[in-house]
């Protein structure tokens, strides 16, 4: 007898009905019935797949308890790319019954799932008797053609597996903190061993006292069910063993946190090797490295090491004594986390500190940081973590002298040398960071946008030696020489993405962005018939600035701003992507005033706390402010309304 041909525990038909409901729409128990009777079970396990991009489709399935992951291949043999989650309660596969066209995409089971399947036969059935299905399926299938040109859905997990894999971690306490500092309202379950065998029985978790694996599995998974349909958040506590729990709670979980000691040797623990490497048919649960931190530790070290031993998708510093690391650690797992992204625009992006200033005098937290060129400087700053006073007493001095004044008598690849300013930056990374610091080893996840010159192409740095890579996002073409990583040129990322928001909405767990413009008004017309020769601007840059003919801009201002074309065309595209946005007035500073340190930050400063404070047409700030989705194409909300939401 298989698994789907068992009967069903009452907790599964109710959680059925009540998905059934809200995706039709009713509540009659006649409509509810007819559906049902037309429906089969199906269970699958992690990993394995529900249908497969190309095949016919012959059914339709709506998700019970568990999460799918849909997938489309690319048509040129690429890697097969990640388009959305499917979450309880949702349904997969209807298109193919309305078309008769084959399947879109690759279905797999992230965790073990339980399905129900209507077959094409009862489907044309059931039409006709049940106006409402059509209804329901016909809204479902205009949702997700609007939707499926946009970013990747995904939803907060709502099983997560917190599996220490080192010596000495208080798994039990983290659980227990993470729990508290989950979005307010949240129903929020913690199961560990301990709580397990007091609801099931007694050894009810040894495969052996408990009529084999599949018994046990079963037993624990009618009760995940239970607990999952009462609940918004259930958080599996595993051993620090390879015990058959921890291999439950991993098999069992949307998304699993790896806690370690970050003190600790980063080899693999036994865990991982039995239950995440050596398995067969892994599931895809998306896996996280948490590195747990002393409250004292400056910063970071080594991180590169542990992630280079383990195929995680990701990695987050902690630290457990201080509340606002939590309540990050929550934001992630809720996709409620704020990303900042800070635009390029040379000494323009001194007003990024201003914004940043005025965010944490509001309490704004900001997660996750990114930028491009100065941007890339400046969220390196940010994602150490430091008060603004402390990240002023780092850029202040660096750039006290102009980082771009070194211009080459052989301008064979650049004008400028480059040299002081990779002394200016090296400097600030030095200070704030540490010397030989690795983008992985900031307090915030962090990235930069750099151009791939050899291959013609934008490149997003997240790992790697960070000093590099903020160099590379800087190095504008023509003015400042190009990087070397790994035989390729990179230079400045502006040329792709000055701005980018639609990197940031990638981000794992971001669910509202910040962004930082740095464009100005475009440029004045030039009232003039032709370009004077060379003779004559000579003559012109003579005379005193007021009695000047020519306002043309500079040679490296005009490579600067050429640079930088293409992304300003993206600009009200990223736009939209941002939910609070920032455009300080600095239509009268260029991108090489650099002694302006002072009066830029106070610029963004005051264009900031306009904002948040709305005194520039927003509203005041109120304590009602909803979330925002964890995938927003809309326009930006009031930047008020923004400033109350992030504070939460």
């Amino acid at each position: 007898m298989s698994l789907a041909d068992l009967p069903r525990p009452p907790h599964q038909e109710d959680l059925l009905r009540q998905h059934l409901s809200r995706f039709l729409g009713v509540t009659d128990t006649a409509a509810l019935d007819a559906v049902c009777e037309r429906l089969r079970w199906l269970d699958l396990a992690g990993g394995e797949p529900l249908i497969r991009q190309g095949e016919a489709g012959d059914a339709l399935f709506m998700l019970v308890s568990g999460r799918l992951r849909a997938y489309i291949d690319e048509p040129d043999g690429g890697p097969r790319r990640m388009v959305r989650e499917i979450a309880r309660g949702e349904v997969v596969g209807e298109m193919s019954l309305f078309t008769g066209a084959p399947r879109s995409a690759t279905v797999v089971a992230l965790r073990d799932s339980v399905l129900v399947a209507l077959d094409r036969a009862d489907f044309h059935e059931l039409l006709p008797l049940r106006p409402e299905v059509t209804l329901a399926l016909t809204r479902q299938v205009i949702q997700r053609l609007q939707t499926e040109r946009g970013s990747t859905l995904i939803d907060s997990p709502v099983a997560m597996a917190l599996v220490p894999v080192t010596a000495g971690v208080d798994s039990a306490g983290l659980a227990a903190a993470l729990a508290a500092a989950l979005p307010a309202g949240g129903r929020v379950a913690v199961l560990d061993r301990a709580r397990v065998e007091a609801l099931l029985g007694p050894g009810s978790l040894d495969s052996q006292a408990s009529g084999g694996v599949e018994g046990a599995r079963r037993r624990v998974a009618m009760l995940l069910d239970e607990v999952e349909s009462t609940h918004d958040y259930v958080l599996l506590v595993g051993d620090d063993t390879a015990s058959d729990w921890t291999g439950l709670c991993l098999r069992h979980a949307d998304e699993i946190l790896l806690l370690a000691d970050a003190d600790a040797p980063p080899q693999l623990h036994v865990s991982e090797r039995r239950f995440l490497l050596d398995r067969a048919g892994r599931g895809e649960a998306a896996e996280i490295l948490v590195l747990l931190h002393p409250a004292d530790r400056p910063m970071p070290r080594g991180t590169a090491a542990w992630l280079a031993r383990r195929p995680v998708s990701g990695h987050l510093h902690v630290r457990p004594a201080l509340a606002r690391d939590i309540a990050r650690l929550a934001r992630f797992q809720s996709r409620q986390a704020v990303g900042l992204v800070l635009a390029g625009g040379g000494a323009r992006g001194f007003a990024h500190l201003g914004v940043l200033r005025a965010l944490q005098e509001r309490g704004i937290e900001v997660d996750c940081v990114g930028g491009t060129s100065i941007g890339a400087v400046m969220a390196t700053l940010a994602a150490t973590d430091q008060p603004f006073e402390q990240v002023d007493r780092v850029a202040r001095p660096a750039f006290a002298t102009n980082p771009t004044g070194d211009f080459t008598l052989l301008p064979f690849v650049s004008l400028i040398k480059g040299r002081r300013l990779r002394r200016v930056v090296g400097e600030a990374v030095q200070c704030a960071v540490g010397e030989g610091a690795g983008i992985e080893d900031l307090w915030k996840p962090f990235f930069c946008v750099a151009t791939n010159y050899s291959q013609a192409s934008e490149l997003v740095l997240e790992r790697g030696p960070l000093l590099q890579a903020i160099l590379a996002s800087i190095a504008i073409p023509g003015a400042l020489p190009p990087v070397l990583r790994d035989g390729e040129l990179l230079c400045d990322g502006g040329t792709f993405n000055n701005f980018p928001v639609d990197v940031m909405r990638r981000q794992r767990g971001v669910g509202r962005v910040i962004g930082v413009d740095l464009s100005a008004d475009p440029p004045r017309r030039i009232d003039l018939d032709e370009m004077p020769d060379g003779w004559a601007l000579l003559r012109d840059r003579l005379r005193p600035r007021k009695r000047r003919r020519f306002r043309l801009p500079s040679l490296p201002t005009l490579l600067i701003n050429a640079t930088i074309l293409y992304s300003q065309s993206r600009q009200k595209q990223a736009r939209t992507l941002t939910d609070l946005y920032f455009n300080p007035p600095l239509k009268r500073v260029g991108m090489l005033d650099w002694s302006r340190y002072d009066e830029v930050v106070q610029l963004g400063y005051e264009h900031a706390c306009a904002l948040l404070d709305g005194s520039a047409g927003g509203p005041a700030p109120t304590a009602a402010a909803s979330a925002a989705p964890a995938v927003s194409t809309a326009a930006p909300r009031s930047p008020a309304t923004m400033a109350a939401t992030a504070r939460r």
